[in-house]
């Protein structure tokens, strides 16, 4: 798209972003961010597209996870190391379930503003603007916190440079060896009431333990005492987002300098709207939620507007029905794909579609239902034989009690325990991990019985 400008976007009509009052400092933060570095680099962002491409095929797989919302207050150097460490167990357990390499995306460095399903909130009688994420207004419920403050994206720079700065030094400096990975996932399947999973963990230690007598090993191979960490986040707040944007000077295109991957959300992806002429019009990968109100007609457009060279791992198509809807809508949408001879890169975000309020008030999610989806998502692709591509969900590594189940059984009087976030329920350490078990099996299963329909023809 020669004729693409980064300002296009503010001609077309626009949804889920705040209005400044203050022009005159929204011009002045917008100058200020746009001298700033770009916290990611093109080259990034075409080798994690070239990834996401091969996860299309099948020769890859998706681990996309992190926060709902990232904060400012509860930032600090030891959420970033817990989430990645559980990302890193997660994708080792993974690697081993569907056999091909694993891409580590996270939900971090820039996942700070939130879409919201109505404009205010109501708190005792009391009518506010809704809370938009730590980089547009603040949480607590004041007329003066919730006043979009264009100062707070500085802040929110700041916090995802620091905040890629530590995961790359943890993806290269020793932290991301295998081994050390393996020993955490090991602990957790010794662990009270994940004995079922310690039969995986064990396989993956004899494989290890076979490299290593075959004289490879993380003292003389590179690959396993390194990894490949990625960004991303929903491109929401596009002043943000156009401050970042840079020309790369190998290719000529604009790179939205924010984050590796930026998607657009279920809310937002009109197709004449801002944030998909946005995107439209960037070299990074995008994401595309989809949910149940995505029509074909609507699919089609997007897939022509944000894909026009229909290039393998430009656009991920991030389902998110809820669970016992995914045979209802993702059928339709695979049709439509096969119909235009489009690329694309099939997730599945089991978490959006599967949040009910507890019977103790809180928002939650059943970690049955999303486990539920993930099922029903690879069912319907092995009915297809379309590829499942990748998993998305909202996660932490710290002992959070904001999603039921899982095997430390967490229920809805828990909830009030550890109930950290700012927004939407993730699943802790634990749940993660064990969600990623059974993935891996969901994976297993589904080559096995590819491989034995090919031997059979």
């Amino acid at each position: 798209m020669n004729d693409w400008t980064k300002s296009d976007w503010r001609a077309k009509p626009r949804v889920q972003m705040p209005d400044y009052t203050d022009q005159a400092a929204l011009n002045a933060v917008e100058g200020q961010l746009s001298k700033y570095p770009p916290l990611v680099f093109a080259g990034e962002a075409r080798r994690l597209k070239a990834h996401l491409g091969a996860a299309g095929r099948g020769d890859a797989f998706l681990l996309q996870g992190g926060d709902c919302a990232e904060s400012f207050e509860q930032f600090s150097a030891d959420s970033i190391r817990d989430t990645f460490k559980v990302m890193l167990q997660m994708a080792m357990v993974l690697t081993y379930g569907a056999k091909v390499p694993v891409i580590k995306l996270g939900r971090m460095a820039g996942q700070f503003a939130k879409p919201r399903s109505a404009n205010t909130e109501t708190v005792n009688g009391v009518e506010l603007p809704s809370y938009r994420g730590d980089i547009i207004n603040d949480l607590a419920f004041t007329p003066e916190a919730r006043i979009p403050d264009p100062a707070k994206m500085l802040q929110a720079y700041t916090q995802a440079a620091a905040t890629l700065n530590l995961l790359r030094a943890f993806s290269t400096g020793g932290f991301a060896d295998m081994h050390m990975v393996h020993s955490w996932t090991l602990g957790f399947a010794e662990g009270n009431g994940a004995e079922k999973y310690r039969e995986i963990a064990t396989r993956i230690q004899d494989t290890i333990d076979f490299m290593a007598a075959a004289g490879i090993d993380a003292d003389t191979t590179h690959e396993f005492s390194t990894v490949e960490f990625y960004t991303s986040h929903e491109s929401l707040l596009l002043e943000y987002e156009e401050a970042l944007t840079r020309l790369d000077s190998t290719s000529g295109k604009w790179l939205a300098g924010s984050g590796h991957m930026i998607w657009i959300g279920d809310r937002t992806r009109q197709p004449d709207g801002a944030h998909v002429q946005f995107a439209s019009g960037v070299l990074n990968p995008i994401g595309l939620k989809c949910g149940p109100t995505m029509t074909s007609d609507d699919l089609k457009l997007l897939m022509a507007k944000l894909n026009p060279e229909n290039e393998p791992g430009r656009l991920s198509l991030i389902a998110r029905f809820g669970a016992g809807a995914v045979g209802e809508h993702l059928p339709r949408l695979i049709n439509t794909v096969r119909e235009e001879g489009a690329n694309v890169t099939w997730v599945c975000d089991a978490m959006h579609g599967n949040t009910i309020k507890s019977s103790t008030g809180y928002k939650t999610r059943p970690f049955d239902s999303v486990l539920r989806e993930v099922r029903e998502f690879f069912g319907v692709h092995e009915a297809e034989g379309t590829v499942p591509g990748g998993v998305h969900f909202e996660m932490t590594g710290q002992d959070v009690t904001e999603c039921t189940g899982g095997v430390r059984a967490v229920s809805d009087e828990d909830l009030s325990d550890r109930y950290h976030t700012a927004c939407d329920p993730r699943l802790n350490a634990s749940q993660s991990l064990e969600l990623a078990f059974l993935v891996a099996e969901e994976l297993s299963n589904l080559r096995s019985a590819r491989a034995k329909a090919r031997a059979a023809s």
